[in-house]
Parts: C-alpha cells; sequence; structure tokens
C-alpha cells in the first residue's frame, strides 16, 4: 500500500501514517518500501507447505540434519518433530550404520516413510493423531495420549523461530501444541532451525528458552544472536 492511498483511506494525513508505519516496521508486522509498504516479514507470511519448506536452503538443512545426527548413540529413544529440517535429521540417522536398537516416536508420516527401510535397526514408532497434509503431520486430538506418556533421551524439534528472550515458537497453533508435548517428554530438547529463524517470533510460543538444551543451526546464523544462546547455556553447534 502506498502512503498516499492509505492517507485517503483512513482521512488522517501522510505524516501519521508514516509514523503509524514506522511502529508497524518496529513490530515487525510490515516491511517499508519506497513510497509506502509491504507485508513481507517470515512473521506474516502463509505456512510453507512441507515440499515448499523442503526446496528452501536444502544444502543447510542437510548440514544442520549431519550434525544434529552425531548428538545420537545406539540404545537411545528419540523424538523427531514434523518439518523438512526434521525430516534432514531423520535421513542422516540412516546413513549412520554404526547406529541400533533405536527407538524413535514421531507425528510425521515423512519421517516414518524414511525410516520404515531400516527396521528392525530403528524401531519406528507414529504417534496418532489427526493428519495436516500441509505438514504431513499427526495432531491432537490423540497425538497427546502417547507424548503424555513417553520419557526418551532426545527430543529434536523444529521451529518458525527461536529468540533469546521470547523462545522457541511456530506458526501453526496445533503442531505448536505438539511441540510443546514433546520438549516436556524429552531428557534433552535439541531445536533444529536454520539461521533465518535466529532471532525470529512466531505466533506460538511452545518452549521457553531454558528448555532448550542444544541448537543446531546453519552457516547462515548472525554471529551476534549465536553468542547470545550460548551465553546463555545453549550448547550452539553452527554448521559449516
Amino acid at each position: 500500500m502506498r502512503v498516499t492511498d492509505l492517507a485517503k483511506i483512513f482521512g488522517i494525513s501522510e505524516v501519521t501514517v508514516r509514523s503509524d508505519l514506522d511502529h508497524l516496521v518496529a513490530a515487525s508486522t510490515v516491511q517499508r518500501v519506497h513510497g509506502g509498504a509491504i507485508v513481507g516479514d517470515d512473521q506474516s507470511r502463509a505456512e510453507q507447505s512441507f515440499e515448499q519448506s523442503a526446496g528452501t536452503s536444502a544444502s543447510e538443512k542437510i548440514a544442520i540434519g549431519e550434525a544434529a545426527a552425531q548428538l545420537v548413540s545406539s540404545g537411545d529413544s528419540l523424538i523427531l518433530d514434523v518439518g523438512s529440517t526434521a525430516t534432514a535429521v531423520a535421513s542422516a540417522l540412516t546413513r549412520r550404520n554404526d547406529l541400533t536398537e533405536l527407538v524413535v516416536f514421531t507425528n510425521s508420516l515423512t519421517i516414518a516413510t524414511a525410516l520404515e527401510p531400516h527396521i528392525p535397526r530403528f524401531t519406528v514408532v507414529l504417534t496418532g493423531g489427526t493428519l495436516r497434509p500441509r505438514q504431513h503431520s499427526l495432531v491432537d486430538p490423540f497425538a497427546e495420549l502417547i507424548l503424555d506418556r513417553l520419557h526418551v533421551t532426545t527430543a529434536f524439534i523444529g521451529c518458525n523461530g527461536i529468540h533469546p528472550e521470547e523462545g522457541v515458537t511456530n506458526i501453526n497453533l496445533p503442531e505448536a501444541a505438539v511441540k510443546g508435548r514433546m520438549v516436556k517428554a524429552a531428557r534433552r530438547v535439541v531445536v533444529v532451525a536454520g539461521g533465518a529463524k535466529l532471532g525470529k517470533i512466531s505466533m506460538a510460543r511452545f518452549a521457553e528458552i531454558d528448555d532448550v538444551d542444544v541448537l543446531v543451526t546453519g552457516q547462515t546464523a548472525p554471529a551476534n544472536l549465536v553468542a547470545q544462546f550460548t551465553d546463555l547455556g545453549i550448547q550452539t553447534i553452527v554448521t559449516e
């Protein structure tokens, strides 16, 4: 929208419009462009499908998956969240031929399918629940029935944003609710997030920053934010 158009629509001065837009920019709601503003921040975009997300920063996600998989030992019990980065973790686990007797709980049909050829080396358990086609994910009702009864070694959790003060957030409410239960079910919580997600805040907070034990991110991560997470006591792994 142009500043002149907004002034006419609301019957206010262009000076007031510019002032209001400055407030919206500060709140990360809009992005200023010459003569007006657009909705262009990550927080205001619609949720991407799994397929759309998988095509974004693919090499960074592969590197994050490889680094995250190194945190796993034979005999561990794991939770793998939905999403393209968590799927990269699952794929990296399958390439570790030294791993045996893993028990993996997931609410992702994509991850379950990726792990299926590696049964019985891996035991794969789907949470159950209502299917969301956009992410091929299983959510409440019923997903909570199994998650509330678990106590696993490690949970690998994806997100739309992780912020030093506002915690870990996601754009979709049903999936955020499931992610929150996954966090509570694990002794160690590993957030896997591309560098672009650091410092971002999305709609639904599902974990406080104190809940996060390890952050695995990519080479695009801003150095100042990496330092902040490290200072908060989070083991922060930045891939090359």
